[in-house]
């Protein structure tokens, strides 16, 4: 089953802010095997099948470092097509002597690491979603040790990771938020996504159509956690696609409904979140 296309709403693409460009750039094409869009002299734009830009890293004037314990970006999650894809990936990554954090949450397996500038990173591929576990409407996530063993051994003696795949996808988002319930309304209450999954009272994952999230938000940067100063590396912006302008519509009246900042601008609609983060409303094309 795909999640990331009609019907379903679910984030396409994001937008970060580095220190310096052509360092993020060798990482991005180098290591995780992204390949260019496009270029400007301030930013680039990353893409995995050469249709669609996915991640678009930029250096502005006056960037500021990253500053810890504030909202933002936890990590931004590459969703790899196959399991042997994944196994590729940590392989090179290994080679190339850069670390790594994993898991096996059920419903995925997974490893983390960051960029230079300390951007957070998932990868990751999905179990068949018939093997997950649902209680109601809640589904079963775990936080168990990845067996390398097992992923590794999806890897043959003529298969080489080159690049990443082109059916590659922005899997989900997982944001650092000042508080959790006003964060979760905005996200389920305006933007229409369903509470899937609760990590007591410090973190709720969200999707559409019964995925195990298209959206994660935490409180672990601490409850009233302030939002970065403008120019700071980290996320300025991700994209979530709309199956439809009737959709879009929709969120755009309850977010006006719930006394959200929207702002619309020649056909683009963006929209601010409790904690700050700018996200851009976009549909299907």
């Amino acid at each position: 089953m795909n999640f990331h296309t009609a019907p379903h709403t679910f984030v396409s693409a994001v937008h970060l802010l580095v220190e310096d460009l052509e360092r993020s750039f060798t990482f991005y094409t180098e290591l995780l095997g992204f390949t260019l869009f496009d270029k400007s002299d301030n930013q680039i734009r990353l893409t995995a099948d050469n249709l669609h830009p996915i991640l678009t890293i930029e250096q502005p004037k006056h960037i500021k470092p990253k500053v810890r314990r504030t909202t933002g970006l936890y990590h931004f999650a590459i969703l790899l097509p196959r399991r042997s894809d994944l196994a590729k990936s940590v392989l090179h990554l290994s080679n190339n002597q850069w670390p790594i954090a994993s898991s096996d949450h059920h419903v995925s397996e997974a490893i983390y690491l960051s960029d230079p500038d300390g951007n957070g990173i998932e990868l990751y591929t999905d179990r068949d979603p018939a093997l997950w576990q649902w209680q109601k409407e809640q589904v079963h996530m775990t936080v168990d040790p990845l067996d390398f063993e097992s992923l590794l051994s999806e890897i043959h003696e003529d298969t080489e990771w080159s690049s990443i795949p082109p059916e590659t996808v922005i899997g989900h988002i997982h944001l650092h938020v000042s508080h959790l319930d006003e964060a979760e309304r905005f996200y389920r209450d305006a933007l229409g996504f369903d509470v899937v999954c609760r990590y007591g009272a410090q973190a709720s994952f969200l999707s559409t159509g019964k995925y195990h999230h298209h959206i994660a938000i935490n409180t672990w940067a601490g409850i009233g956690a302030p939002t970065p100063v403008r120019n700071e590396v980290g996320l300025k912006q991700f994209t979530l696609i709309y199956p439809s302008e009737n959709a879009r519509r929709q969120a755009i009246y309850a977010l006006h409904q719930k006394s959200f900042e929207v702002i619309e601008d020649n056909k683009k609609v963006l929209t601010v979140d409790p904690s700050g983060q700018t996200i851009e409303l976009d549909i299907l094309k």
